[in-house]
């Protein structure tokens, strides 16, 4: 499974992604993190990536999109980089079997 992890998130989480054996890249490695989250929308259905994201505009996106990428919305607070790691990291076998089972818009507080 492939994901693209928003601005507002750091890029720790991408590679903690990648660490637990899948494909993920954070938008500034993408030189997108300055990218309008259209832009952002195109590449993650451009390379077939679920999207990870705080920003509520990506769950407009995908209401009125629904042949676009999953969308797993954090509505996290703000907090620590490892706060948000040891928070996602139980969360993520539930994340992935709800993207293989189709979902397309995962919410997770």
């Amino acid at each position: 499974m492939q994901f693209l992890v928003d601005a507002q998130l750091p890029p720790a989480l991408a590679r903690w992604i990648e660490d637990a054996g899948h494909s993920a890249a954070h938008v500034a490695d993408l030189d997108m993190a300055d990218a309008s989250d259209r832009a952002i929308w195109q590449k993650a259905q451009q390379i077939n990536a679920a999207i990870i994201s705080k920003d509520a505009d990506f769950v407009t996106l995908a209401t009125l999109e629904s042949d676009g990428p999953a969308v797993v919305w954090i509505r996290l607070g703000n907090t620590r980089r490892q706060a948000l790691l040891a928070w996602f990291g139980p969360l993520f076998p539930k994340i992935l079997s709800l993207l293989e089972q189709g979902e397309k818009l995962i919410e997770i507080e």
